[in-house]
This record gives C-alpha cells, structure tokens and sequence, in this order.
C-alpha cells in the first residue's frame, strides 16, 4: 500500500499531472489526516479543484494522526530536522510499512526503512 503526499494530490488536479489521478483513485492509495489539512485547507483553492480534493479524500483510505505516529514523527523531526508535515507523512509511512509516493524524494530519503517513489515523470 502506498501513501501519498500532499504535493502528489495537489499536481493530479492539473491537466499537466493528469497521469496521477490513477495513483489517487487507485485502491491502495492512502493518505495522512495531515495531506486532508495541508491540500483542502489551502485558501487558494477554486471551487473546482476544492470539490476534487473532497471526494478524493472521500475514496482515499485515511490514517489518523495517533500516539504510535505522533512519536515516530517527534522522533524524525528532532533526529532528521523535519518539516511537521513531511514527518507525520514519514511516520505514518513507518507505522503502517507504507510506501510513500512524493515529488520531494530528498525530503525522505534520509530515513532508514522508509522506501520513497517519485511517480511524477
């Protein structure tokens, strides 16, 4: 199963990255509560692209930012000098034996375990 970053969501809405909508709409795609966040509560969004992201999180299987994630991500963000988002993407990654699927692989690659694909060609 893969999870995917907010940057992934955000670029499959473009015609350019249309490509990406198979990874999202596929069904071993998965996303943090923190992408939901980050992509529906960017204030920039047209209503368009606001409805997409909606009903994009409605079929992508969700994971909860609980306990185990929040120190993994503690963890990360004091040894790898994380941003908050990327390090609760990585944790749940490592939680759940996740494959994350990014635009920014270097984000990520520092992090033992943790297997990072960039799909976006």
């Amino acid at each position: 199963m893969k999870i995917l970053d907010s940057n992934i969501l955000i670029y499959s809405y473009s015609e350019e990255y249309k490509y990406l909508r198979e990874l999202v709409w596929s069904n071993d795609a998965s996303a943090s509560e923190i992408s939901r966040l980050e992509v529906l509560g960017y204030h920039g969004l047209s209503e368009k692209e606001n409805q997409y992201h909606k009903d994009a999180f409605l079929v992508l299987k969700t994971f909860e930012i609980d306990m185990r994630v929040l120190d993994e991500a503690i963890k990360l963000r004091r040894d790898h000098k994380m941003k908050l988002g990327d390090s609760i993407v990585a944790a749940t990654a490592l939680v759940h034996s996740l494959e994350v699927y990014t635009r920014n692989i270097t984000d990520f690659m520092k992090i033992p375990g943790l297997k990072v694909v960039n799909p976006v060609l």
